[in-house]
């Protein structure tokens, strides 16, 4: 009974991350299929506001001011807001430059706030109370926009209708790290792929919190900015797009940002993204589906895109469920038809068919995704723990507290980040990560001493992203300087790091590691490769042994064998 139970679970699991699967593949037709009707149009110059959200980021701050205000674009029809939330010396900074650039005839303003009621979206409402433009646009603090920016953004502007409009993420140190690479060619296949799709078509699409253009009375005809979930710029785009406002996605506007280069920073990061994409489809889901003004097929894509985080709980499942039914020689070849084909099925939608994609959209210069690609496999699989607490946590309606990514100013290779503040601790959750990685060996081998090989390698796939993150969780927890502090995002108290270890050490752990799990796999597969295993071997010598009831017969037979 446990074991069918077991099985349904497993089945039902495989197919939703296949359907899901499958939607993104519908979305790369459609972004391929159509092509951008709207034409950029000049507008002149229309009084523009620009709002700056800082909380503690003394190392990026600077560069962000400077980058807004050499837009080629009148100062006079700019009007920039730092709303400045910060608790740290990033406020002094934030005061001299915009005491600096006001001297110089820009109409700037330091906006600071008792408290951080609301976060980011608390911070976004509060500038907009005195916000001068009609059009709102919004960088987060890792970002440095180009000086076309505004000219070519507000150029889209011209229907009355448009809402909103998203500028395409680009990557200032997107070789820095795998870690980088994978986190960039993820982004780049979300908004040439997802962005674009829905852009052209009559799909939903969502404002990523930065890099583009509010029209004010969207936001203000829409309810504003809303601070009940983690992701407000979801929320409000979603919310906007209900009532018939429009959006507009601009693939070659490419604004630069810094990627966190800290595993501890991404996993806030996607912790923050996967709990608020659930928390925005209980709030509203419900009436997206009661509204009869909205087609059915935006339906179902608003519903796939604010709940695809479900599938790393179902990843979790299906990867907790394959070694118990293997080793309860559960009959699980009728899911798939024949085993083969589910290696074919995984590696085919998986792995084969997202490298075409990159190579449609890359054209010639796809090859050199292929590194970032392999790393996003790794990152796509070990992330997976962390997104899935944070799944649960937003179905028992934790508290949406916003955490800021933390960055360092990041943008070249080899450059340094662990003796700065902000970098974070060690989390508990790279424990669970750990188990997933053992519990992931004993079902690679439980796969091999069962007779069911075809399944190892994806579950070696998998097992390797959980070792991957695992292991950088620990080594980037591990820091030289024994004098090293770091603040808390909450209180920014300094406290001393406990005890810490060489780079090296991990790295040589996880060395070994990998070559006894790669030794023993490779022994155990030729051990067992043969149609006759251990156990029954065993069960032979035993029953032929006791066909004879005289002891020096039966040691006669063993001591032959």
């Amino acid at each position: 009974m446990i074991g069918y139970l077991a099985y349904v679970v497993f089945l039902i699991a495989s197919w939703l991350i296949f359907m899901y699967t499958l939607n993104f593949y519908y979305l790369v037709y459609i972004a391929l299929k159509n092509k951008m009707r709207i034409k950029p149009v000049n507008n002149g110059f229309p009084l523009v506001t620009i709002q700056l959200p800082i909380f503690n980021e003394r190392y990026v701050a600077p560069r962000l001011i400077r980058a807004v205000c050499n837009q080629d674009y009148p100062k006079e029809k700019m009007h920039i807001q730092v709303l400045d939330d910060s608790t740290d010396d990033t406020k002094q900074i934030c005061e001299e430059l915009v005491g600096y650039y006001k001297a110089r005839g820009f109409d700037i303003e330091h906006i600071t706030r008792k408290d951080r009621k609301g976060y980011k979206a608390g911070a976004l409402k509060e500038g907009l109370k005195t916000a001068k433009g009609d059009f709102i646009a919004i960088f987060d603090a890792d970002f440095v926009p180009p000086p076309w920016f505004l000219k070519k953004a507000m150029s889209y502007f011209a229907d009355e209708k448009i809402g909103f409009v998203q500028c395409r993420w680009g990557h200032l140190n997107e070789d820095y790290s795998g870690l980088t690479e994978a986190q960039a060619l993820s982004l780049d296949l979300h908004f040439l792929v997802e962005q674009r799709a829905k852009s052209l078509t009559h799909l939903f699409m969502n404002f990523n919190g930065t890099a583009g253009i509010w029209r004010k009375e969207c936001i203000i005809d829409s309810g504003g900015w809303q601070a009940s979930t983690l992701v407000e710029d979801l929320d409000l785009s979603y919310r906007a797009q209900m009532k018939g406002w429009k959006s507009v996605f601009i693939p070659d506007a490419v604004i630069p940002a810094e990627l966190p280069v800290q595993i501890n920073s991404v996993k806030r990061q996607q912790y923050r993204w996967a709990k608020g994409s659930i928390q925005c489809a209980v709030k509203l889901l419900g009436d997206i589906t009661m509204n009869r003004k909205i087609p059915i097929d935006t339906k179902i894509q608003a519903f796939v895109q604010l709940t695809r985080h479900i599938v790393y709980p179902l990843i979790l499942t299906q990867f907790l469920l394959l070694p118990l039914l293997l080793a309860i020689d559960y009959n699980i070849y009728p899911v798939h038809v024949y085993p083969m084909s589910a290696l074919v099925v995984y590696i085919a939608f998986g792995f084969t068919f997202p490298l075409l994609v990159i190579r449609k959209i890359w054209g010639g210069s796809w090859t050199r995704k292929i590194k970032g690609y392999l790393y996003m496999i790794l990152f796509g699989t070990g992330i997976a723990v962390n997104n899935t607490i944070a799944v649960f946590d937003a179905i028992n309606g934790g508290r949406p507290e916003f955490l800021r990514t933390p960055k360092f100013g990041i943008t070249k290779k080899g450059e340094d980040w662990r003796d700065k503040v902000y970098a974070l601790p060690f989390t508990k959750t790279t424990l669970l990560e750990m188990f997933f990685a053992a519990y992931g060996i004993l079902g690679i081998f439980i796969s091999i001493f069962s007779g069911n090989q075809v399944y190892a390698p994806i579950l070696a796939i998998q097992t390797a992203g959980f070792i991957y993150i695992s292991y950088l969780s620990i080594a980037h927890s591990m820091f030289g300087n024994k004098k090293n502090k770091y603040k808390n995002d909450d209180d920014i108290k300094k406290e001393e790091r406990s005890e810490h270890m060489s780079s090296m050490k991990p790295k040589i752990a996880m060395g070994a590691i990998l070559a006894i799990l790669i030794f023993g796999v490779v022994m155990a597969w030729i051990g067992y490769s043969n149609a006759v295993y251990p156990l029954d071997k065993a069960r032979g010598y035993l029953t032929v042994a006791m066909q004879t009831s005289n002891p020096e017969e039966i040691l006669d037979y063993l001591a032959s064998v």
